[in-house]
């Protein structure tokens, strides 16, 4: 049944987002579908401004007009989400929805992928992959929220911070 768990994206009036999500939130409680829609998403960016009062941050909509579903789709769940008041469809051609790509869901950031981190602060480790491929560091900070890991590097004689994922260095043995 899992491989049929798929992400789809449902295209809504713009600034109507969230009742759209609250909507289908509320429908899905109301008719216990738990089983059928499993998470509805609209992906944020976190995003600091300058004003005159200084920095602020703030959360964007990365599509606005969007609503992503992650739901198994049978005609129950589509006449669910598609009569939900502020929906105008699917993204799709004609009334068929076209599922999101892993490569897609991984890109949007929808799903966070587990990486297992087998070097930890202080660690020396190879950088495997970029323009620093090759190099030797000492791991300074891991940042497990946003898949990164700040690695020391010595350059010219002098020690350099860069800023990688997690999957692009592996400790020396």
């Amino acid at each position: 049944m899992s491989e049929n768990i798929k992400w789809y994206v449902a295209h809504t009036y713009s600034g109507y987002e969230n009742t759209v999500k609250a909507s289908i939130e509320k429908a899905v409680e109301n008719r216990s579908m738990h089983s059928l829609i499993f998470e509805v998403s609209i992906p944020l960016e976190t995003v600091t401004e300058i004003t005159e009062d200084g920095p602020k941050t703030a959360e964007h909509k990365v599509f606005p007009g969007y609503v992503l579903i992650k739901m198994i789709m049978t005609d129950e769940t589509w006449h669910l989400v598609r009569n939900v008041r502020g929906v105008t469809g699917f993204v799709g051609s004609g009334n068929k929805a076209i599922p999101l790509t892993d490569e897609e869901i991984v890109s949007l950031g929808v799903e966070k992928r587990e990486v297992k981190v087998s070097y930890s602060v202080g660690d020396s480790v190879k950088i495997t992959d970029g323009a620093l491929e090759s190099f030797i560091g000492t791991v300074e900070e891991i940042d497990l929220d946003r898949s990164k890991v700040r690695v020391v590097v010595s350059m010219f004689g002098r020690e350099t911070p860069v800023e990688l994922e997690l999957d692009q260095i592996e400790p020396i043995s």
